[in-house]
This record gives structure tokens, sequence and C-alpha cells, in this order.
């Protein structure tokens, strides 16, 4: 089509470019919150569907209850949302007995008499949340039972019953919401936690090594790792959610709980190297042995990035011969420079400097090697979850 001067109309394309890139500008901004919006939609079913099912029976204040407890124990995840269900029904279980009993012992019909019986109530109840977090909603209940028995005419037993009932229609809506809309399991979380782990110790190794060619300063390799014991304590949290989560799974899944134990021990070689790192090695050491430890950093640095980015993607780890070879070729140095004599001229704080790095470059190539396993253990265990054709 053209326009009354001749020139063809480019208005049209113009515009289609206008909205494919509003588009792209959309799915970038979801992607960027998609955990929070999934979150929010699992949290508003929830609470619906626990307001559906209450109606069915003639519960206090329209199954106020059922509501509230879908909306306190749903999760970002299907194992947070369990591991928050059997927690909160223990409780809610445990002051409801306590309190209902309770109350039928005593009397309490005048206000100070509802104080003694509170007190009674509340205080062994919350020594047992002390004690163990599965009570930690039985004092919440307790008070609940007592006074809602109390405003609304019922019976302690009643206002027990009633409330444990609303737990369970709250909890089954949760399981039900997270199992059907958006589901996303803590298995998928922890494999990005781990990632994200990796990517922390692959930025950090190059850091640390530098150590031993210049001074890092007092306290440098410690505020370089700041944030690995944090990264690693997040993702040991995830970790404990699926265990709650595994009798969903339709196929088996590796447990997180041997690869937090990798992830650990690969923490603990960092801790080593930093404490070597304390100074520069001397020479000859550092003119043969700083460019190799520079040639381990980069090397390891790709292999970590690699193998996080396999374990979200479910595929094989990368190539580890270049870490493989790197840190032989130390380990290779290092002894041509014990054979020519040369650690004998160390001073003893310098002796155990280098043979600490050795050792320490010696568990972490193990480790990296166990990684590679781990990594092929999940790539394998998403090829068998795939339907056959």
């Amino acid at each position: 089509m053209a326009t009354s001067t001749g020139q063809p109309n480019s208005a049209q394309p113009e515009q289609k470019r206008g909205l494919a890139a509003a588009w792209s500008s959309v799915r970038s901004r979801f992607e960027a919150h998609k955990a929070p919006i999934r979150f929010c939609l699992r949290v508003t079913f929830a609470g619906l569907l626990a307001f559906c099912l209450a109606q069915l029976g003639n519960f206090p204040l329209r199954g106020l209850w059922a509501v509230l407890t879908a909306v306190i124990v749903t999760q970002v995840s299907v194992g947070g949302s369990i591991l928050a269900i059997s927690e909160y029904v223990v409780g809610t279980l445990a002051g409801a007995i306590y309190a209902s009993l309770l109350a039928l012992i005593l009397p309490h019909g005048t206000t100070p008499l509802l104080g003694v019986v509170l007190t009674l109530s509340i205080a062994p109840l919350a020594l047992a949340a002390g004690l163990n977090p599965m009570f930690r909603v039985a004092p919440f209940t307790a008070v609940i039972v007592l006074f809602v028995s109390t405003e609304f005419a019922q019976s302690p037993v009643d206002s027990a019953i009633y409330r444990v009932l609303e737990v369970l229609i709250g909890g089954v809506s949760t399981v039900v919401v997270s199992l059907v809309i958006l589901p996303e399991k803590a298995h998928g979380r922890g494999l990005k936690a781990a990632a994200a782990v990796l990517e922390r110790l692959a930025k950090v190794l190059p850091q640390l090594l530098e150590g031993f060619s210049r001074d890092l300063g007092p306290g440098g390799a410690v505020r370089i790792q700041d944030g690995l014991g944090d990264a690693i304590a997040q993702f040991q949290t995830i970790a404990a959610e699926t265990k709650r989560e595994r009798l969903t799974y339709l196929h088996p899944e590796p447990d997180l709980a041997s690869l937090g134990r990798l992830l650990l021990r690969l923490r603990h070689d960092f801790v080593i190297i930093g404490r070597a790192a304390a100074a520069p090695l001397p020479e000859p050491f550092a003119t043969r042995l700083n460019p190799l430890l520079e040639e381990v950093g980069t090397s390891t640095n790709a292999y970590l990035r690699g193998c996080g980015a396999a374990l979200v993607a479910r595929r094989p780890p990368p190539p580890s011969q270049a870490t493989e070879a790197a840190i032989g070729k130390y380990e290779a140095q290092f002894a041509a420079l014990r054979l020519e004599g040369l650690t004998r001229a160390l001073p003893g704080l310098e002796t155990e400097r280098v043979f600490t790095l050795g050792f320490a470059l010696e568990q972490l190539h193990q480790n990296l090697l166990d990684l590679q396993r781990a990594v092929n253990e999940y790539a394998g265990a998403a090829s068998a979850s795939k339907p056959k054709t």
C-alpha cells in the first residue's frame, strides 16, 4: 500500500515493532517478578477455596479461621506449605485439646476466673512452644478456644472441634492449591539456591588466590567470603522443605541433603585457602606458582558457573578438563620445587602455608569431581522423568 505521495506506508511495521517491544517489556517484568506473582495467586485461591469449603458447615464467623489458616500456611513452595501445615495442625490439636480440658475442669464464668484459666492455658503451652517449634500456635489456639467459647456461649469442646476442623479445611485448601495453581516445588528452588552458591564460590576463588601474589590486607580473605555462609544456610532451609514434599513427586528426585553436604565441603576448602592466603608466597614459589594459581582460579570459576547453570537446566555438567589440567600443572610444579629442596629452606610458617595450599587444592579437586557426579545425577533424573515416545 502506498501513500498519496507514492511512498510506501511504514506506519504499520512501526506499530508492530512497538507492540512487540511492549509485549517483550511485559514478559521481562513478569519473569522478574514471577515468584511473587505465583505466591500471590496461590494465597488468594487458597483463601477463597477455604472460604467456600467452610460454607458447607455451620462454623462461627463464617469460617474465619479456615480462611486465616489457608492464608497463613501457604508458602512459596509445596514443601514449605506442607511443613507449615504440619506444624500448624500439631500446634492446633495440642492447644485445642489442652484448653478445652482445662476449661471443663475449672469454672471460668467470671472475668477473674477467666484470667486464671487463661494463665494456666498459656503458660504450659508457651513453654512447650519454646522447647519445640511444632507447638508455636498452641498458645494462640488455646486463647481462641477459651474466648470464642465464652463469647458465643459454646462449650469448650465444641469450640475446640470447630477450631480443629477449620484448620484442617484451611490446610487441605492450601495443599490442593499448592499442587494445582502454578505449583513450585522446593526441589526446583533448592537447585536455584545451589546454583547461586556455586556462582558465589566462582566469584570468590580467583579473589582468594590473588592473596598469594599480593597482600589482601587485614581480614581481606574473610571479607571476600562474606555471604557464603548465609547462601549455604538459605539453601539448607529450602532443602529441609523437600523432605515434606517428596510424596508429591511423580518421579524420584535426588536428595538435596547430599548436595548440601558437598557445598559445605567446598566452602571448607575455600576457608582453608583463605587462611593460607594471609600473605603472598615467598620467592621462588611466587614466580613459579602464581601464574598457575591464576589459571586454577580462571578455569574453576568457569567450571563452577557452568555447573550452577547445568543444575538449574537439569543438563550434564560442562567439561572439567581445563580445571583438572590447571590443578595438575600446579601439583607438578610444586612437586618440582620440593624435589629441588626449596621447601626445606622455608621458615616454619611459610612451609605450613604452602603445604596447606596444596592440601586445599587437592581437596578442592576431589570435591569438584563429586560436584560433577552430582550434576550428572540431576541430569539423569530429569531424563528419566521425561515421557518416552
